[in-house]
């Protein structure tokens, strides 16, 4: 978005996203970053982002240890049920991790795509 302040960076994007379901990263929130992925995302033409600002359960290894599993995939489940709400085109996470306990929850075998992934996308690589 830096880029885009200082006209840097190109628009000229080939192909619209349609819609994103995208999950704000607690760390982007905590470290009061903002939503630079969203606001960068939403340039692309004929594109809505959709932010889910809830945490995804992970937590660095919490999720991933077999006594807290069960609790973190009940935390992520507002967050699952919103993408699953949302019915969009693609769901994102600046998080890898969140991306995949989303994925664990949706458990319809749709992977996250990662926000770099989608804006390739929308230049046409």
């Amino acid at each position: 978005m830096l880029r885009h302040k200082h006209g840097q960076l190109k628009t000229d994007f080939k192909t619209s996203l349609g819609s994103i379901s995208y999950h704000v990263a607690c760390h982007l929130r905590v470290q009061n970053i903002g939503m630079k992925t969203r606001d960068l995302l939403q340039l692309v033409p004929d594109t809505t982002v959709e932010p889910i600002e809830r945490c995804s359960g992970h937590d660095g290894t919490y999720a991933v240890k077999s006594e807290y599993h069960e609790t973190s995939m009940k935390i992520c489940r507002p967050v699952v049920n919103n993408v699953k709400r949302a019915a969009a085109s693609h769901y994102s996470s600046d998080c890898p991790m969140a991306g995949h306990q989303i994925e664990n929850g949706l458990d319809n075998g749709k992977a996250p795509e990662h926000p770099l992934t989608l804006l390739r996308m929308a230049y046409g690589l």
